[in-house]
């Protein structure tokens, strides 16, 4: 039973067919949010991030939102294992034996944030010469920049609503606010698709857009400052772009995009619309994706997702994420068969 399914867009899959799987190939490297999903997928990651892209000497542009860009601050620092097992000690280690505040799950997110950038406190990230890191954080207009609950709420509520009827509308209740090195050469400059605004990730704003991007409204209090930018109310990267659908036909190379899901929801508000799915988009990317049967190997038979904190005890969730990791190792392990064997096209499928 194959565990991991590997989708590849059109000129990914010429590139593939031809050339092979080389990690030389890949200038892009996305991680979508979705809360406790990546840990369905954490053995991939750690193999990526130790292996495939180790020493890297060429630039490699890496866009996350939420939880995916706190996967990915863990490939920009100097031991990305080491950085990724507090990422799991720290986000598993979550208690909330009673119903949060908003303020209280801040308070827990932000030993998870500092966990992650441990004694470096983020310097590795903002000065890594290679591993440009962009995190994405959405700042709220509107009602959606009122801390409020019920304000707040009724924001979001209209945002779902003008969803509906396009995608673009996003822009009037949101703003995407790119954090990164700024790099020239990188393509995510020039996102045009909804409102954006470009920011410098600086060490001393690396924690704050660490905890902004992973802030879902009415769950987590918004961060209200970050320097570099205007005070607002700011929130998680997902919202605006939850698994991306971002147009770069203008990028070099290729995309590579360990995924928990073999389908694209662009935004947070397009989880529950199966027809608005990205794919036009991924023409130069690399889906990695579990197949069915690998997650339903899984304990219940899924990969973790937030509502394993009001299913299960304290106890019983982190046991089952940590199962869920120790399994993920079998996607590193399939992954690394097919690089050693120089096989990928017998595993290719068209995305």
């Amino acid at each position: 039973m194959s565990a991991l399914r590997f989708l590849a867009g059109a000129t990914a899959f010429n590139t593939l067919a031809e050339q092979g799987l080389k990690s030389e190939h890949f200038t892009q490297l996305l991680a979508a949010s979705g809360g406790p999903k990546w840990l369905g997928i954490a053995g991939l990651d750690k193999y990526l991030f130790s292996e495939f892209f180790k020493n890297r000497q060429t630039p490699l542009y890496t866009l996350g939102a939420s939880s995916g860009a706190w996967r990915l601050a863990c490939l920009a620092q100097q031991d990305p294992l080491a950085a990724y097992g507090r990422l799991e000690d720290f986000y598993i280690g979550q208690r909330y034996d009673s119903m949060p505040t908003p303020q209280k799950v801040s308070a827990q997110v932000k030993g998870v944030v500092q966990g992650i950038l441990g004694a470096s406190g983020g310097s590795d990230i903002v000065n890594n010469s290679h591993i440009h890191s962009h995190l994405v954080v959405c700042r709220g207009k509107h009602l959606n920049r009122l801390t409020a609950k019920l304000l707040l709420a009724a924001g979001l509520a209209m945002t779902a609503a003008t969803n509906l009827l396009s995608r673009r509308s996003l822009g009037w209740h949101f703003e995407r606010v790119v954090f990164s090195q700024q790099a020239v050469a990188s393509p995510f400059l020039q996102l045009n698709d909804l409102p954006s605004q470009q920011a410098e990730l600086t060490e001393a704003n690396v924690d704050a857009v660490m905890l902004a991007t992973g802030s879902i409204p009415l769950l987590l209090a918004s961060v209200p400052q970050i320097e570099g930018v205007a005070d607002g109310q700011y929130y998680d990267g997902g919202i605006t772009d939850y698994h991306f659908d971002l147009p770069l036909s203008h990028a070099t190379g290729l995309t590579l995009y360990p995924h928990f899901y073999p389908t694209i929801s662009p935004g947070w508000f397009d989880k529950s619309l199966k027809w608005r799915q990205g794919r036009a988009n991924y023409h130069n990317a690399l889906v990695l994706a579990p197949t069915a049967e690998f997650v339903a190997s899984l304990p219940f038979g899924k990969i973790p997702d937030r509502e394993d904190f009001k299913q299960l005890d304290t106890a019983q969730r982190m046991q089952y994420w940590r199962t869920a990791v120790a399994l993920s190792e079998r996607l590193a392990e399939e992954f690394a068969e097919v690089v050693a064997k120089g096989n990928v096209l017998e595993r290719l499928e068209r995305f």
